[in-house]
Parts: structure tokens; C-alpha cells; sequence
């Protein structure tokens, strides 16, 4: 088994580790404090080749693996989970899914731009009533000659505010569960979308989250993406991909957790000697490296499984539930190492504590994570 990167993802890894400590790490708890999203950066990971990367460049991306993507998500949520997620939606949730089942029309119109980062994309799944239990949604989409009419509300939707394109779930026939429901492509500035109630979060402050309103929205026919009933399986497979992505932000938020406490250990003294001399800052350290490791390598494997057409849902799903874990362990040891400081906000560390808790919750809860893998080994 062979586990080196290749040089192509050796220059990835080390492009975006460059790209986040000049000029995401400096401004992230800034930005954390002001809850604004950072356009500006996301404008220059554009030009850095950051918002398409596993996207071939037909279609305006960077043509390279999705262990690479992997590599950039990961280094990106060691400086801000915020800005971490923000591209992990953009591209496991919507780029990726186009790529997938989209026409060639819908790939040159609507994917090309987003792998390019000259727009946004958001995943419209959850409701108020249908989080876990997808199929329990009540969004309509209403075939009326060429065009669906879809009536509904999504909510905690991550980039709406700031998106152009939309993937939206809907029931085209309620009586046929979760086989009747369909997926669309939605145009921000189609007549009847609006964006309701922006959130305010515990973590992730800078990464736009709001409510989603669909009101009589017309859409014409060819903006399905698939076929008609086939959003259910897009929705899975897709968030087979995204969990991918949300296990690396995890691991990147872990990282960042560790990085901090070996720096404090160092220089900070107690008792004459700093205190990583002493035995049990120095097993803290040592559990959150090694859990670390692992949550990345699960990480890592998921997405070589992709790369080679593999079946990937076990594992993607086994690679979110322990780095969500190990996220929020690491922080807590990390703040714990700090003491009093860890706990004040002039350090990253209650951030980095507040950021990690979302990453056993959405795109899946470690709940269901367990009840996805227990499924796939029975």
C-alpha cells in the first residue's frame, strides 16, 4: 500500500498550506468576530486555482484528484473552518454533483463558473422538518408544461446568501417517498426565490448560512439534474463526497488545536521548567497527534477510493464520525493546555473549540454516521 503523495499533490498541498498561513490564518478570528465572509480571500483562492480543483478544466477547474481537493480543504480549515466549509460545500455539494449527472448545457452553464469561483454554489436538502429523514421533506416541484413550479423552504443552507446557483431537492411525488423526489438546478435570480432568516452560529461565524425560500419558483424542465426521481440518489452520493470533505476540515480544525498546544507547551513555565515537562501535557500531546493521524489517513483512504472509482460510503462516512471526534477532543486538550488562556477570546482556541462541535453534525450527524456504517457491514 503505498501512502506518498504524488508530486502533483505534493505542489496542491503546498500551495494551499502557503495560501492559508499568508493569508487566512492572519485574518481568521477577525473575521470570526465580525461574522462577514471574506470575498476578498475567496476572490484570490479563485486566482490561486483553489475553488475548482477536482473539476477537469473543460470546465474552468484545476483537473487534479479529489485526495488533492482533499489535501487544499484540510489546509484551508487549519486557518478558518469558516472559509473550510465554505469551499467544501461549493465543490463537494454542488460542483461535484453537476460534474456527476449534469448535461453537457447545464456543465458549461451553470459548473464552469463555479469551478472558477467567479460564482457561488449551495445545496438546498434540509428543512425545517426533514434533517436526517430526508424523505420526510415537504418542498414540491409541480411539472406545469416545461417547466416545474416548486414551492417550499430549506433551512441552515451554507452559501446561500451569497450563491447564484442552487441545487434543490423537491417532491415531484409525495406518494413515492424518498424515489419521488427530484433534484433542480435554481438560478438565484429566478422570480420567487428569496433568501429568508441569516443565522447566527455558535462556530463557523464567517461562513453565510440562512433560510431558503421557494415560492412558486418556475424552473424550466431542462434544469433537472438526472433524471426525475432520482434526487434521493443524488443526495446520497453526494453526500458521500462531502463527508470526505467534512472529515479534512475536521482534521484541519484538529491540527490547528495541536499545533497550538506543542507551541504553549514549549514556552510556557510552570514551576521553573516549561510544562511540557510534565508527563501529562506531554500524553495530552501525544493522544492528539496519534488520533490525529489516524482521522487523517481515514481521510486520505475515503478519498483515494474515490479517485479509483471505488465504492466509498462506509469509509467516507467511518473517516467523518472519527476526525468530527478527534476535532472536538483535540480542541478541548488544546484548551485544557492553555488553561486560562485557551479560554479567553484574545487566543484562537475557543474557536477552534467552537468550530469543531459542527463537524459531528452536519452533513450528517455521528449518529447517523454510525447507523450509515452499521448499515453497510450487516
Amino acid at each position: 500500500m503505498e501512502f506518498a503523495l504524488s508530486r502533483r499533490q505534493e505542489e496542491v498541498l503546498r500551495t494551499a498550506r502557503s495560501f492559508a498561513e499568508k493569508l487566512v490564518l492572519p485574518k481568521a478570528d477577525g473575521w470570526d468576530k465580525s461574522k462577514k465572509f471574506p470575498t476578498e480571500t475567496w476572490r484570490a483562492m479563485a486566482k490561486a486555482g483553489l475553488t475548482g480543483l477536482p473539476i477537469p478544466r473543460k470546465y474552468g477547474g484545476g483537473g487534479q484528484d479529489i485526495l488533492s481537493y482533499v489535501l487544499a480543504v484540510e489546509e484551508i480549515s487549519r486557518g478558518s473552518a469558516a472559509l473550510g466549509v465554505t469551499l467544501a460545500v461549493h465543490v463537494s455539494l454542488v460542483s461535484q454533483p453537476l460534474l456527476s449527472y449534469g448535461t453537457e448545457r447545464q456543465k458549461m452553464l451553470y459548473l464552469k463558473p463555479l469551478a472558477q469561483g467567479s460564482k457561488f454554489g449551495s445545496f438546498c436538502l434540509t428543512e425545517p422538518g426533514a434533517g436526517s429523514d430526508v424523505a420526510s421533506m415537504e418542498s414540491k416541484a409541480t411539472l406545469s408544461g416545461d417547466e416545474y413550479v416548486i414551492r417550499g423552504r430549506k433551512y441552515f443552507i451554507v452559501n446561500a446568501p451569497m450563491a447564484s446557483t442552487y441545487l434543490v431537492f423537491a417532491m415531484t411525488d409525495k406518494s413515492l417517498g424518498h424515489r419521488g423526489i427530484s433534484c433542480f438546478i435554481v438560478d438565484r435570480n429566478m422570480p420567487g426565490v428569496k433568501i429568508g432568516k441569516i443565522f447566527d452560529k455558535m462556530g463557523i461565524r464567517s461562513s453565510m448560512v440562512s433560510e431558503v425560500i421557494f415560492d412558486n419558483v418556475r424552473v424550466p424542465a431542462r434544469n433537472v439534474l438526472g433524471r426525475p426521481g432520482e434526487g434521493f440518489k443524488i443526495a446520497m452520493d453526494t453526500l458521500d463526497c462531502g463527508r470526505i470533505s467534512i472529515a479534512a476540515q475536521a482534521v484541519g480544525i484538529a491540527q490547528a488545536s495541536l499545533d497550538a498546544a506543542i507551541e504553549h507547551a514549549r514556552t510556557r513555565v510552570q514551576f521553573g521548567k516549561p510544562i511540557s515537562d510534565q508527563q501529562a501535557i506531554r500524553w495530552m500531546i501525544a493522544d492528539m497527534a496519534t488520533e490525529i493521524e489516524a482521522a487523517r489517513l481515514l481521510t486520505y483512504h475515503a478519498a483515494a477510493l474515490t479517485d479509483r472509482g471505488r465504492k466509498h460510503t462506509k469509509e467516507a462516512s467511518m473517516a467523518k464520525l472519527f476526525a468530527a471526534s478527534t476535532a472536538v477532543e483535540a480542541a478541548r486538550k488544546a484548551l485544557q493546555i492553555h488553561g486560562g488562556y485557551g479560554y479567553m477570546t484574545d487566543l484562537p482556541l475557543e474557536r477552534y473549540y467552537r468550530d469543531a462541535k459542527i463537524t459531528e453534525i452536519y452533513e450528517g450527524t455521528s449518529e447517523i454516521q454510525r447507523l450509515v456504517i452499521s448499515n453497510e457491514l450487516l
